[in-house]
């Protein structure tokens, strides 16, 4: 099922199957620095303190395939807190401003 944003409708091209996104522990591929479960990660992505749910999210964007993003925030999600998260994702942060600054700058089609 496509994914819906505020910016139309969506459909990711490649996410990962829900039964190879977590491994035997339930800890998502991407969290293979630390022990959360993914039951945890998505509990510290709704964390009431801003500066963890930056950290969090600025993880799922340098460690998960771009695909698999979705699948946890929504595009406002990242721009509300960009200026927290950018400094968490390396070498990935080029890609993502790319992305944003398309999606923002790109003209809307018509239907």
């Amino acid at each position: 099922m496509p994914a819906v944003y505020s910016w139309g409708v969506v459909t990711l091209l490649n996410p990962t199957p829900p039964d190879r996104l977590v491994d035997a522990q339930g800890r998502p591929y991407f969290l293979w620095d630390c022990e959360l479960t993914l039951a945890d990660f998505r509990q510290r992505l709704r964390d009431p303190d801003a500066d963890v749910r930056a950290y969090f999210l600025g993880k799922l964007m340098r460690q998960a395939k771009p695909d698999d993003v979705f699948d946890f925030v929504m595009r406002s999600d990242i721009e509300a807190s960009w200026s927290r998260l950018a400094p968490y994702l390396g070498e990935r942060r080029d890609f993502w401003a790319w992305l944003l600054e398309t999606w923002r700058t790109r003209p809307r089609e018509r239907k």
